[in-house]
């Protein structure tokens, strides 16, 4: 692959370091140095039709990125960038804008969150607080803002009437006024995006936010697209999650793989806390016609695992973008008065409760893995937790470095529970792969073994 050396100068994002923060980035042996090269290299590499990790080590390899102090602000040099980040020699605005938002988040979060100690990330009050100090320091929050942030999940693997479809959902989304968020990837995260812009363009809305979020575990894997005007970087997982619940005020979900049931049980975990059950939040799982039998599969393993209440808290409406539309805007109608006599922020939902089993950061070793409780016996809302992280895990195994490297080392990760629950869950993972929602690229080959 061709690749260009450049010097990116910032246009809005962090136009100004301290001599610390210089330091600190530009210490090659530093921790903050490789996470921000890493992160650094995936919003450059944007566009790339791969997901797999070990096939671009060579090209990581060469690549390089260091901070300059100028009397003027800063610089970054880059060499051995992929060449599709840049149009005649220049780089592309909104990849710009990303790399310098990378730098932001790394900075800041190292800084004001990991090492001031102002946080304590085994506390459930603090982790909200961390995440929302994050968000607010990468002017996400907007105080003004009414309820319309749509949020939408869906796999970076499907097949093209699925994307197909998202950008008509998105379409009808901007066509309606509403803005986007997603996990800020390709596939059915940019689908979204891509027909919103639209929608907006049709409206004369020169102000609509395409918000993007990620963690640096994930952001090789699902490159930042440009579409996305507004990104931001969470430390892990759990708070990229966290972020996405308290920032939306409703959720589209699209066909997708282990990411997406991760996402789905996250979700239907919190609202089915005792504490959230009045809480009005619209959850609508969608896609076109071709989608419904695996709508069907996921509805059957949610009511088999979480029961009749989890099934309620959504609707499914399959091939037909402009009802989608309508309910969720509807749906908003009921959030916007929920606020209001909750005495709720707009911009950050603070009234959800979300139980620390969610919050905490889980590593999915393989012994974490095997040590995962999944039965029925369980409260809903910790199973639902348990079987997150299950997910989690599979996902890490498929396309997060420290996952790819330990199956590679250890073998694939055992995944034990309840026989009925472990035989649902291989199913579902089995048409997951046999549909192509594992990887973009290459066979799949299973990172995981379901012990029934």
């Amino acid at each position: 692959m061709h690749t260009i050396n450049a010097h990116i100068h910032p246009k809005k994002n962090l136009r100004v370091l301290s001599k610390h923060e210089v330091s600190q980035i530009c210490d090659i042996n530093s921790k903050t140095y490789e996470l921000f090269r890493r992160c650094a290299f995936a919003v450059l590499n944007c566009g790339s039709n791969s997901d797999d990790y070990l096939s671009s080590i060579k090209q990581f390899h060469d690549f390089d990125i260091r901070v300059s102090q100028e009397d003027r602000g800063i610089t970054l040099d880059v060499k051995g960038a992929p060449s599709h980040a840049f149009v005649d020699g220049v780089i592309i605005k909104g990849i710009r804008e990303h790399l310098f938002s990378v730098l932001r988040d790394i900075l800041y979060t190292e800084d004001s969150v990991i090492q001031s100690q102002r946080f304590d990330l085994n506390n459930s009050e603090d982790i909200t607080n961390a995440t929302f100090h994050i968000l607010r320091n990468a002017n996400i929050l907007q105080p003004d803002y009414s309820p319309r942030l749509v949020v939408c999940w869906g796999g970076h693997s499907i097949p093209r009437e699925e994307y197909n479809y998202s950008k008509k959902v998105g379409y009808e989304l901007g066509l309606r006024g509403l803005d986007v968020g997603t996990g800020c990837g390709p596939g059915a995260m940019k689908g979204p995006m891509k027909g919103a812009t639209i929608g907006h363009a049709k409206q004369h809305i020169k102000t609509g936010r395409y918000i993007g979020i990620t963690e640096p575990g994930i952001i090789a894997a699902e490159a930042p697209n440009p579409i996305v005007n507004e990104l931001v970087i969470l430390p892990d997982i759990e708070k990229r999650l966290e972020s996405f619940i308290r920032l939306s005020h409703g959720i589209i979900v699209f066909p997708g793989g282990p990411g997406t049931l991760e996402e789905i049980l996250y979700l239907l975990g919190i609202l089915l806390h005792p504490s959230n059950v009045d809480m009005p939040f619209p959850v609508i799982l969608t896609g076109p016609a071709e989608s419904a039998e695996y709508f069907d599969q996921v509805n059957d393993f949610i009511g088999l695992t979480l029961g009749k209440k989890a099934q309620q808290r959504y609707d499914i409406v399959i091939d037909d973008p402009v009802r989608v539309a309508k309910k969720m805007k509807s749906g908003l109608v009921d959030v916007l008065e929920y606020r209001k006599s909750t005495n709720d922020a707009f911009f950050f939902n603070w009234g959800i409760t979300i139980a620390k089993s969610f919050q905490q950061t889980f590593e999915p070793t393989h012994e974490n893995m095997a040590a995962l409780e999944i039965s029925k016996s369980m409260p809903i809302h910790e199973l639902a937790a348990n079987l997150r992280r299950a997910f989690s895990g599979i996902v890490a195994g498929n396309v997060k470095e420290d996952g790819v490297m330990a199956v590679k080392k250890h073998g694939v990760f055992q995944i034990n529970g309840d026989a009925n629950i472990m035989h649902a869950m291989d199913a579902l993972l089995t048409q997951m792969a046999a549909q192509g929602r594992m990887k973009i690229n290459g066979d799949y080959i299973p990172c995981y073994e379901i012990v029934k």
